[in-house]
């Protein structure tokens, strides 16, 4: 900050005028000051998934290696499908004799049978129609005297054994019925097996390793594929604690990046606990990043505005000089210059906050070293950089 060599400010001697100064000034006054809380920290992919295949079997290809970019479908790694392929059949045709076996034909919906319509029903309900004919015709010759008991309880019989066919055929039927819901499960799972001997990316991504090649043998689960999602970043960084109760969702945050120009975000997730360790807490917050300039693990720092509308005295950092060990400006007081001590606060471009030593509607120096003990000329303080932006507002 300081501008000037540590010598001693000049003294007036007894019965000196002092010098008449014409120099500019400005007359202090508080203005917005964003109240700002500094993190560290780094960025990381916003999804990362190792990748695994629901079936097993012999990879055929692999269709993509470190580094590729994946869109949503994109084939990742193919199993060989022969296998399954055969399966499908297999299964294609155990539930095409099951349908066959109750009348179903090709493309016939399940619902349309009727079990009391189907082949094997209506050929034992036709048997029990001519055992009840026959059974009305024999209690007539009965009742006449023409058939004997015997006979008569062998017609009774053949009834009873022809409803009990019909009623089993009935239930044959539905088991049927069931068996083709099973096959078609069956042909369901068949094919769901085929289509996942081709694992595909669900999510835009990039390739970040790759753990399998053409050949190998893999299992179900086996860990074939690393993908991250870097379209979207997170930023996590971290507060100290006493800085922790000030932190907010939705605040927003400038992240400064090397070598990239600088990303704003908002603060989108906080961490319920401190770091027992560092006692700091942790934050997290999302980066656009649709181009993908950015790269996961890059180191960041993140600048979280707390307070927007914070005020505090401001001056320009030329107008601050040091002195014997300590911060000094030149204040005008009844037209009369001399130095004035200050505590300095947070340096932000040009400009410097003053925490103490200075208060609104106080004249100094604009350029410090221009400063010297004496009187100021007759010309009026400059406002400040506030002043003036409100007046131009």
């Amino acid at each position: 900050m300081g501008c000037e060599s540590n010598q001693p400010a000049p003294t007036k001697k007894a019965g000196e005028t002092l010098p008449v100064l014409n120099v500019e000034t400005l007359t202090v006054a508080e203005q917005t000051w964003p109240r700002i809380v500094r993190s560290q920290g780094s960025l990381f992919p916003d999804e990362e998934a190792t990748l695994g295949i629901k079936v097993e079997g012999r990879v055929s290809e692999v269709h993509v290696d470190l580094g590729d970019v994946v869109e949503v479908g994109d084939p990742l790694i193919t199993i060989d499908q022969e296998d399954f392929k055969l399966r499908v059949k297999q299964a294609e045709a155990q539930l095409a004799a099951v349908r066959s076996a109750v009348g179903l034909k090709p493309g016939d919906p399940l619902e349309k049978l009727v079990p009391e319509n189907s082949p094997p029903a209506r050929e034992k309900k036709a048997e029990w129609d001519e055992a009840t004919a026959n059974l009305e015709r024999a209690k007539t010759l009965y009742k006449q005297n023409v058939m004997g008991q015997a006979e008569f309880d062998q017609v009774v019989s053949f009834e009873q054994v022809a409803q009990a066919r019909y009623a089993s055929a009935l239930n044959g039927v539905r088991e049927k019925v069931a068996n083709i819901t099973v096959q078609q499960t069956q042909l369901d799972l068949a094919r769901e097996d085929l289509k996942n001997t081709e694992l595909k990316a669900t999510y835009p991504a990039v390739v970040q390793k790759r753990l399998v090649a053409p050949g190998s043998y893999i299992r179900m689960g086996d860990p074939l594929l690393v993908l991250v999602r870097i379209d979207q970043l997170r930023y996590r960084g971290t507060v100290p604690e006493r800085l922790s109760t000030q932190l907010e969702i939705g605040q927003p945050i400038e992240l400064k990046i090397e070598s990239v120009p600088q990303r704003t975000s908002k603060v989108t997730r906080i961490s319920p606990f401190l770091d027992q360790l560092s006692r700091s807490l942790l934050f997290e917050s999302l980066v656009e990043n649709p181009d993908r300039e950015l790269r996961a693990g890059l180191f960041a720092e993140g600048r979280i505005i707390v307070d927007p509308d914070q005020k505090a005295i401001v001056v320009p950092i030329s107008s601050v000089v040091q002195f014997a060990g300590t911060e000094k400006v030149w204040k005008a007081v009844d037209g009369t210059v001399k130095m004035q001590e200050v505590l300095l606060g947070e340096r932000r471009g040009d400009q410097i906050r003053i925490l103490e030593g200075l208060q609104p509607g106080d004249v100094i120096l604009r350029t410090a070293k221009e400063g010297r003990p004496g009187t100021l000329s007759a010309a009026e303080p400059q406002p400040s950089a506030a002043e003036q932006t409100k007046a131009k507002t």
